[in-house]
C-alpha cells in the first residue's frame, strides 16, 4: 500500500485527494467549503467582499484554519494519515501571502498546542491576499511594462504581457500605497509555496510553473528576471523565495502535522505548483502532442510544448510545467454561458443543439459565421460585449436555428485554432472535460477542427489529482506514464475527426480570422 496526498488549496475550497497507487485507487476526497464550513470569514465565494470590484482580496488564515479542520475532519472519519508517504500542492494561480522576518522563525517552530492561524497571523506584513480575480492594477501593468522596455519585452522574458491579475503588478501595487507594510515585508509567497511552506515546516521555493505566473521569472534561464525585479519594486529579490524545479523535495512534513494527525514524520513534502500546471499532469498531458480543452463557464485551452514560445499577440501564457519543460495556456472567457445564450434563444436543449450540429448541418456551415460575445473577451481582446452574424439573410436574422448552433460551436472552436497556432504544434490528441464534453455536437466539431482525435476525461479535481501525482512521482520515482494509466485514463470511445473535415476548417478558420479581425478592428 503506498498513499500519496495531493492538497488544492483553490479559490473557493481547500481539499484533499489521496490516492493509492498500488490499487490504482483514490481512497480519500476530502474538501472544506470556505464559505459554507468558515462562515466567520465572510467570504461565501472565497474572497472578501470590496466597494471596489476591481478588487479581489482573501483572508490567509482562511487558508490555514481550512487545513486544520480538512486534516481533522478526515482523522475524525477514520483516514489514516501515517499512511501518507508523499505530500504536494495545488495552490490558485498568482494569489500572493506578504509576511514579516518572523516567519521564517515560526513556520520552523509550529506548535500542536496552537492552531496555525493562531501561529501565523503576527507573520504577516499584509492582514489579505489579492487573488487571482483581483484586476485592479491596470496602471502598475503599463509602468512595469514601460521600466522594463515594453510589452513585448515583459512577454519576452516572462512569457505573458504584464496582467492585472498577475502577482508582479500586485506587488508593485503594494509597495506603493503602502511603502511601510512593504519595507517590513521580509518573505512574499504565492498561495503554493505559502501552503508548501506551512506543510514542510520551512520556507519553502517557488516552482517554474507557478513562479511564471508572476510577471516575474525568466523561462530562458528558470530564475527571477534582473530586469523585470527591478520594473517592479524595491528590493524585490530579497523578498522573493528561490524558483525551484518541479519535483524538488521541499523537506519534510512539519511536526506539527505529526504530532496533531498522525503523519508520520519523515514523510517528504514535494514542491507545490499552481491551479493550472497541476490540472495539466492531473489530465495526464505532460508530453507535447496532447492539448487539453475544458469547457467550463470560461473555456481554456492547454498543452505541452517543446520549448518556450512565446505568444506575440500576448493572449496566451507560458508556465514551466511539473513534469519538466514548459505548457501554455489561454481562456476564453465566452464559454458555457456563451452556448446557452444561444440555445436558449433558439428554444433548444442540449439534445437537439447535438442533434443541428450532427445532422442538420455540415463541416464550414455553409459560410455562416458567428462572433459570440455575449461578455468582454480574454482571447482576442474585445472590450465591449458583442454577438454577430455574418451569413445569407435568413441566418443573419436567426431564421436558421440548426446554423446558428453550428455557428457557436465553429467560432469557439476556430477562434481555440487560431489563438494557438502560435505554439507552432499541432496536437494529434484533444483531451476534453466539463460539463459541455457530453455534448456529442460539440466534441465532434473541436474534433473535426483540430483534424485530431478526441478523448473524453472525467476528472472531477484535476489539480488535485495532479498534485497528488506530483507528490507520487516525487517521492517514490514513480514514472508518469505508469500513473496516468491508472489515474487519468480516458473514458472509453474515441471521437475521430470526419474525412475532409480538417481541410475545411484549414480554409474557414483563416476567413473567421479575417472576419472578426475586420467585424472588431483587432489583430486575430
Amino acid at each position: 500500500m503506498a498513499y500519496y496526498l495531493g492538497l488544492d488549496s483553490s479559490t473557493q475550497s481547500l481539499s484533499a485527494v489521496v490516492i493509492d497507487t498500488d490499487a490504482g485507487e483514490v481512497v480519500l476526497d476530502e474538501s472544506v467549503q470556505f464559505g459554507t464550513d468558515l462562515p466567520q470569514y465572510d467570504s461565501p465565494n472565497g474572497f472578501l467582499a470590496n466597494d471596489d470590484p476591481l478588487v479581489r482580496h482573501s483572508d490567509p488564515l482562511m487558508w490555514l484554519d481550512a487545513l486544520d479542520l480538512l486534516c481533522e475532519r478526515a482523522k475524525a472519519n477514520g483516514f489514516d494519515w501515517s499512511k501518507v508517504a508523499g505530500i504536494s500542492g495545488s495552490g490558485q494561480q498568482h494569489g500572493s501571502v506578504y509576511l514579516n522576518a518572523s516567519f521564517f522563525d515560526v513556520v520552523k517552530a509550529l506548535s500542536a498546542d496552537e492552531s496555525l492561524a493562531e501561529q501565523l497571523k503576527p507573520a504577516l506584513s499584509r492582514a489579505t491576499s489579492p487573488i487571482w480575480m483581483d484586476s485592479s492594477t491596470n496602471q502598475e501593468c503599463g509602468e512595469i511594462a514601460e521600466a522594463a522596455g515594453g510589452r513585448d519585452t515583459v512577454r519576452e522574458i516572462s512569457g505573458s504581457v504584464s496582467i492585472e491579475r498577475f502577482t508582479g503588478p500586485q506587488i508593485r501595487k503594494f509597495s506603493k500605497t503602502a511603502p511601510d507594510a512593504y519595507a517590513a515585508t521580509a518573505r512574499v509567497h504565492l498561495v503554493s509555496s505559502f501552503m508548501a511552506s506551512v506543510v514542510a515546516g520551512t520556507d519553502a521555493g517557488i516552482d517554474t510553473g507557478d513562479g511564471a505566473g508572476m510577471n516575474l521569472m525568466d523561462l530562458s534561464t528558470a530564475d527571477w528576471s534582473a530586469t523585470l525585479l527591478n520594473a517592479t519594486a524595491p528590493d524585490l529579490e530579497t523578498k522573493l523565495p528561490p524558483v525551484v524545479a518541479g519535483g524538488t523535495k521541499l523537506g519534510e512534513v512539519s511536526t506539527y502535522f505529526v504530532e496533531k494527525y498522525g503523519f508520520a514524520a519523515g514523510t517528504p513534502v514535494i514542491a507545490w505548483s499552481g491551479d493550472n500546471p497541476c490540472s495539466l499532469v492531473g489530465m495526464g498531458a505532460t508530453a507535447p502532442g496532447t492539448a487539453v480543452i475544458s469547457l467550463g463557464t470560461s473555456d481554456t485551452f492547454f498543452a505541452a510544448m517543446s520549448k518556450p514560445l512565446t505568444d506575440p499577440n500576448g493572449y496566451g501564457h507560458v508556465f514551466g510545467s511539473p513534469a519538466g519543460g514548459f505548457m501554455c495556456l489561454m481562456c476564453f472567457k465566452n464559454g458555457s454561458l456563451a452556448r446557452e445564450n444561444v440555445m436558449q434563444k433558439l428554444g433548444m436543449d442540449y439534445d437537439a443543439f447535438s442533434k443541428a450540429i450532427l445532422e442538420e448541418t455540415k463541416p464550414g456551415n455553409d459560410g455562416n459565421i458567428m462572433f459570440p460575445y455575449y461578455e468582454s473577451e480574454i482571447t482576442p481582446l474585445i472590450l465591449e460585449p458583442a454577438v454577430k452574424l455574418e451569413g445569407d439573410d435568413e441566418f443573419a436574422q436567426w431564421k436558421k436555428p440548426a446554423a446558428a448552433a453550428r455557428a457557436i460551436v465553429e467560432a469557439q472552436a476556430m477562434s481555440m485554432k487560431i489563438h494557438s497556432a502560435w505554439i507552432g504544434e499541432t496536437p494529434t490528441t484533444v483531451r476534453v472535460t466539463g460539463g459541455a464534453s457530453r455534448n456529442d455536437g460539440i466534441v465532434q466539431v473541436l474534433a473535426d477542427a483540430f483534424g485530431a482525435k478526441l478523448q473524453r476525461l472525467a476528472v472531477s479535481n484535476s489539480a488535485g489529482l495532479g498534485a497528488a501525482l506530483m507528490a507520487a512521482h516525487g517521492a517514490a520515482g514513480t514514472e508518469w506514464d505508469a500513473l496516468f494509466d491508472a489515474f487519468a485514463k480516458p473514458t472509453p470511445g474515441v471521437v475521430e475527426p470526419a474525412a475532409g473535415s480538417a481541410e475545411v476548417y484549414d480554409k474557414a478558420s483563416k476567413v473567421f480570422g479575417e472576419r472578426l479581425e475586420a467585424a472588431f478592428g483587432l489583430c486575430c
